[in-house]
């Protein structure tokens, strides 16, 4: 039996892919240091591991003792507009800690292939729809930490001739999101304000488009993927078709709450305020595997996970680095 291993894999992308691997019959290895996700999400059938990617002694150890045939990494602080203010973080988490996989990866020789998860913020702002033959202009350090790792696979795989796959996922949601994090993730702090009686916050006018797209059309596709050698050493765009703006996401996750709708709009923050992308790659290889969940059936469900668990109180990020130019409500968290 295979060994895998996946990083992030208490978090919630991470978790569904363990679960579709292990469902598949492989041998998963869930490694995760427990800073965003809970343990409680992982798989019990998967071998849980708790340490972070930056360990470095412990990365090496876990590819000596268990010679993994493949590697998912999802582990990662998917936070983009936070990261100009975490740079060093940001860096040492999402670019560093990625190298280190890559390393052991090549050292260890059993690596079959390694596949990534990267991120649209790749792409920076007016260029749509994104396409995988685009050229990058990431607008924030969370962008050029994932395009980092993206141009290192490459130069791993024309050096020590290492396979990978990256997906570029985007605005994913559903159930098990840490809806407690108040800087990233605008479905689950929506249902989190709700649930504590809050007003939704919107940054700006709401007239920011983000294709939301549903767990169950992302997971399958990256833990399938190992099992097609053609998809190999390509980039792929995962995720919904149809963009919404963020004001259209409040109304719908409202209906889904049955409560009135109340918003806080806020001061505008430095983003890219379209962001969608070109499926049509992921499509001819991955197309039966697509199911393309609607938006409100896809809230529907998330909002019944969301009300079984309760809200989450977030708290404000204990090592911010840089405060000028920072959002207020930022600086109010507490």
């Amino acid at each position: 039996m295979d060994k895998v291993l996946v990083t992030g894999a208490a978090g919630f992308v991470g978790s569904h892919v363990c679960d579709h691997l292990i469902n598949a019959g492989y041998n998963v290895v869930a490694l995760d240091d427990l800073s965003g996700g809970f343990k409680d999400n992982v798989n019990p059938k998967a071998q849980f591991v708790e340490g972070s990617i930056n360990d470095v002694d412990l990365v090496n150890k876990l590819f000596e003792e268990h010679r993994f045939t493949y590697v998912f990494h999802l582990a990662a602080y998917a936070a983009e507009g936070l990261s100009h203010f975490i740079r060093r973080f940001n860096y040492t988490n999402n670019l560093i800690g990625s190298i280190n996989l890559i390393n052991a990866s090549i050292n260890t020789g059993t690596v079959k292939c390694f596949v990534f998860t990267s991120s649209i913020a790749v792409y920076g702002k007016n260029q749509l729809p994104m396409k995988e033959d685009m050229t990058p202009q990431p607008e924030d350090p969370y962008g050029i930490s994932k395009l980092a790792v993206e141009q290192d696979l490459l130069s791993a795989h024309e050096m020590f001739g290492m396979d990978f796959i990256i997906f570029r996922p985007h605005n994913v949601y559903g159930e098990r999101q840490n809806i407690g994090d108040p800087y990233r993730n605008v479905v689950g702090i929506f249902m989190n304000q709700i649930m504590q009686g809050k007003k939704l916050t919107i940054f700006g006018d709401g007239m920011q488009t983000r294709a939301f797209s549903h767990i169950d059309d992302v997971a399958p596709i990256i833990a399938k993927s190992i099992e097609m050698p053609e998809t190999y050493n390509q980039v792929f765009n995962i995720g919904a078709d149809t963009p919404y703006t963020v004001k259209d996401l409040a109304t719908i996750v409202c209906d889904a709450f049955e409560v009135k709708e109340q918003i806080d709009f806020l001061e505008s923050r430095n983003e890219v305020v379209h962001a969608y992308s070109n499926h049509d790659k992921v499509h001819q290889y991955f197309g039966h595997l697509i199911k393309n969940i609607p938006l409100k059936e896809g809230i529907e469900r998330m909002v019944e996970d969301a009300k079984a668990k309760g809200p989450r109180q977030g708290e404000k990020f204990k090592n911010i680095e840089v405060e000028k130019n920072m959002p207020p409500s930022w600086r109010k968290l507490v």
